[in-house]
């Protein structure tokens, strides 16, 4: 049964980012990625810049960001 935040419907959630953990402030069923655009279901929401308050779809977009934050991260020394 799907609640009146959930399906193809559902609208784009407000998030305070917090360390490992979010607080929703406006509800909704998904955030977008600040790198892709992509949805990012609530319930699978895992990667998030508490400092950029920005949710990430993955890993890799996390990274992403943070290496056009900090390109010196790019060089190996």
């Amino acid at each position: 049964m799907m609640n009146r935040f959930e399906g193809p419907g559902g609208k784009e959630a407000r998030i305070r980012y917090l360390d490992g953990d979010f607080q929703v402030t406006s509800p909704g069923s998904f955030v977008r990625c600040a790198v892709t655009g992509e949805s990012i279901p609530l319930d699978e929401l895992k990667y998030w810049s508490v400092a950029r308050q920005e949710p990430y779809v993955s890993a890799t977009a996390s990274l992403r960001r943070e290496i056009e934050a900090h390109p010196e991260l790019r060089s190996r020394r």
